[in-house]
């Protein structure tokens, strides 16, 4: 069980656990195939998602966390939760499936995100 919490306010929400389906990753690769370098590395039954050479987010029970950054979550405003891939896991933003597919803004953020990040992110 996962505890998500839902923007500034932390309410907890229970979700069930499953490993992500690889055709989840497939699409949101196809969604970010303008971004640059893109790809993604299985770990663990989950996947960590790179834009050129920097991890900047991971998929995780079919859910896309983006990697927090003051930039990116000015560019995204209301448009995601806060949340954690997994236990243990830093704050990350959650992007609902309405957001996965608008391929623009999601090769947006993606790409103001890999611009904020360190190299050892």
């Amino acid at each position: 069980m996962r505890l998500l919490f839902l923007c500034r306010y932390q309410v907890p929400v229970k979700a069930i656990i499953m490993a992500t389906k690889q055709s989840t990753v497939d699409f949101i690769l196809d969604q970010l195939v303008s971004v640059g370098n893109i790809s993604a590395r299985k770990m663990f039954g989950e996947y960590a998602l790179y834009c050129d050479g920097k991890v900047v987010g991971l998929v995780c029970d079919d859910t896309l966390y983006i990697k927090i950054t003051e930039q990116g979550k000015i560019f995204a405003g209301t448009y995601y939760q806060e949340g954690y891939a997994y236990k243990g896991a830093k704050m990350s933003m959650l992007i609902d499936g309405d957001r996965i597919e608008d391929r623009e803004w999601l090769t947006e953020l993606v790409r103001v995100t890999a611009e904020n990040l360190s190299k050892k992110t």
